[in-house]
């Protein structure tokens, strides 16, 4: 099952069901995504009962599927990522046994074909490719052997950075404000059993393929998380309940081959030039800039269609 937000001039727009080759759409039994998440049990059989699509689809009219939600929450599981970005920054971080996660700014999520503002050029603008899930209510304590179960949806996620204001925020100790504005969100939201075999121990074993302006970037492969996503569910939920809604991100795909397969966010192009040249080389977006991210199947196609957003000035 494939769901989307249509723009209907309102903060929630309003909850489509995508038929299987994307071109059409049926309105949904219920007003918003949201709604459906704080009702899975009984909206999740209703929509996907769903087999007359009359309406053709117009990918402009789309907002995020979930335009602004009540938490995300974003880890950082691919190991390869962490180990180059802490050797870069000079960070050496407490040795742990959990994963990484961070709480972000939760009350908007850029569509997928939004412009998006930057307050300033010279702040370091950076793109981060990332997979996602987005929880049914989850009960405080629930264990990673049955967090899975209430995984409602996979998506695909554009976190935008502000890398100059990272490291500063990060040294603090006190975590990120002002370096982590609103994320994008590609325009398709998929149960996990869209994915078929490509949904494995809760990882999405799929390449994510970013082009900058353009031009090809990365093709990492999103398996080789050091912590599958009932595990990032488990972790958010150790003392607290995850509210219908809570997104929780991979944080960026990354593979230990990255000089092969490219990146999926610029500071670690950047930190491959430091390592291997001594100074980076590769500049970060300026107004104007578009990036461009599609994760894609083996047969080529894209479970959660294209994000294609534009940087432009505040």
């Amino acid at each position: 099952m494939r769901l989307a937000t249509l723009d209907n001039g309102t903060k929630d727009g309003r909850l489509i069901v995508v038929s299987p080759d994307a071109t059409h759409y049926a309105l949904a039994p219920v007003e918003t995504l949201q709604a459906a998440l704080e009702d899975w049990d009984r909206a999740a059989p209703a929509l996907a009962a769903i087999a007359s699509f009359p309406e053709q689809l117009d990918l402009a009219r789309l907002l995020a599927p979930l335009p602004r939600a009540w938490q995300w929450l974003d880890g950082s599981v691919y190991p390869s990522h962490g180990a180059l970005m802490d050797k870069v920054l000079g960070i050496t971080p407490e040795k742990t046994n959990a994963p990484l996660m961070y709480q972000g700014v939760s009350d908007t999520f850029h569509a997928p074909t939004a412009d998006v503002p930057m307050a300033d050029e010279e702040l370091g603008i950076d793109f981060e490719g990332e997979f996602g899930v987005v929880t049914r209510a989850v009960p405080m304590g629930t264990g990673a052997e049955r967090a899975g179960d209430y995984i409602a949806l996979v998506v695909q996620i554009n976190d935008w950075s502000l890398r100059k204001l990272a490291g500063p925020e990060m040294k603090t100790g006190f975590g990120w404000i002002q370096a982590k504005p609103p994320c994008g969100m590609a325009p398709f939201a998929v149960t996990p059993d869209e994915l078929g075999e490509h949904w494995r121990a809760h990882r999405p074993a799929l390449h994510l393929d970013v082009q900058w302006n353009g031009h090809p970037f990365g093709h990492a492969y999103g398996e080789p998380m050091a912590y599958g996503f009932h595990e990032l569910v488990a972790h958010g939920a150790r003392t607290r309940t995850l509210v219908a809604g809570t997104v929780i991100g991979s944080g960026t795909v990354s593979n230990e081959n990255f000089r092969e397969v490219g990146s999926s966010c610029i500071a670690e192009r950047r930190g491959i030039e430091i390592v291997d040249e001594g100074a980076p080389r590769t500049d970060f977006m300026r107004f104007g800039d578009t990036v461009r991210m599609e994760a894609r199947l083996p047969d080529g196609r894209a479970p959660f269609g294209a994000l294609e957003q534009k940087v432009v000035k505040a």
